[in-house]
């Protein structure tokens, strides 16, 4: 009785000490570049990237290039270059007349009517259908859509003279999506999605279809539950007996198997130019392609976490590779 007092006890105490928020801060601080770093005295302007990766919407494109704007200038500022605030950069394009802005409140009603339950699902259809068509008419026009049209050598010297910048950067997003991992390791998909997937893959192969998968996962785990069963000794069974209730058993779990197991990964792909302000010639380039999912089961497995990792990646590997090339 005294034992089950103080466990309580424990618990009301955990309780008591654990009344709060659990804070978690981020803030990233670029390396110091030092007196020495090879970008110290350049300035350089980063371009908004064209994007040609099925991202969907305007706005998605959007966050995108944000994402990826940011890991560049982390990178730059930790070479030593000067970088103008992004904000400027689009706000001078757009005084020039080299991209314009979207006007999302024009789209904003017919989204205000989807997000009305009292629709029916056949105008549903029609709204989403003519939303899609209004998104898909903007990004038929070059204006309309950022970085699909070029930039003469001329405006990337006005563009170097009015930032007082030595190179523009300009890219495109091949690539961001998610994909499954073909990875097999266990301590990514788990123990019984291992066994069962694993095993299903080798007598069956690829399907050609989700529901041909399906099946042939539940097969295997039947076959792999009367194996077990018709081995196992019961004093009060039959192995016949066992081997139908393992079967069974193992048909359900398949079942549960193909639904689990799955890694997401993470996929970015793209290419950089950077050009001279002064003759407006591309003096690298170079493209990327980054793959990113979590090492285990235990892992942070969620989109912006995955991404975020590749794009730093990728950066990463582009910007180093260009003040390898340029000045070591």
């Amino acid at each position: 009785m005294e034992r089950i007092k103080y466990f309580f006890l424990g618990i009301l105490a955990l309780s008591m000490v654990g009344c709060g928020q659990t804070v978690v801060e981020t803030l990233h601080v670029p390396e110091n570049p030092g007196h020495n770093a090879p970008g110290v005295g350049k300035t350089l302007v980063i371009l908004p990237f064209a994007d040609y990766s099925d991202g969907g919407s305007i706005a998605s494109a959007q966050r995108r290039n944000m994402m990826v704007t940011e890991s560049l200038t982390d990178r730059f500022l930790a070479n030593g270059f000067s970088l103008p605030v992004q904000e400027d950069v689009f706000q001078y394009l757009v005084a020039e007349d080299i991209i314009q802005l979207y006007d999302a409140r024009k789209s904003s009603s017919i989204s205000a009517a989807l997000a009305d339950s009292d629709w029916s699902d056949v105008m549903k259809g029609e709204l989403q259908r003519y939303q899609a068509e209004q998104n898909m008419s903007k990004s038929d026009s070059p204006m309309d859509s950022p970085g699909t049209h070029g930039l003469t050598p001329q405006a990337i010297t006005k563009i170097g003279h009015d930032f007082n910048a030595d190179y523009v950067v300009r890219g495109r997003i091949l690539e961001f999506k998610t994909r499954e991992d073909t990875s097999w390791e266990p301590w990514k998909k788990g123990i019984l999605p291992f066994i069962n997937n694993g095993s299903s893959r080798l007598l069956f192969g690829f399907a050609d279809s989700e529901n041909y998968d399906v099946f042939n996962n539940m097969a295997t785990g039947a076959l792999i539950g009367s194996i077990i069963g018709n081995n196992a000794n019961s004093p009060t069974s039959h192995n016949g007996d066992n081997a139908a209730i393992w079967g069974a058993g193992g048909l359900v779990v398949g079942n549960i198997n193909y639904h689990s197991g799955k890694v997401e990964q993470a996929a970015v792909q793209m290419r950089i130019w950077i050009q001279e302000t002064s003759t407006g010639k591309v003096v690298w380039t170079n493209r990327v392609m980054v793959k990113v999912s979590p090492e285990s089961v235990l892992a942070d497995n969620q989109y912006d976490v995955l991404f975020n990792r590749a794009i730093e990646q990728g950066v990463t590997k582009l910007v180093d590779n260009f003040v390898i090339y340029t000045f070591m």
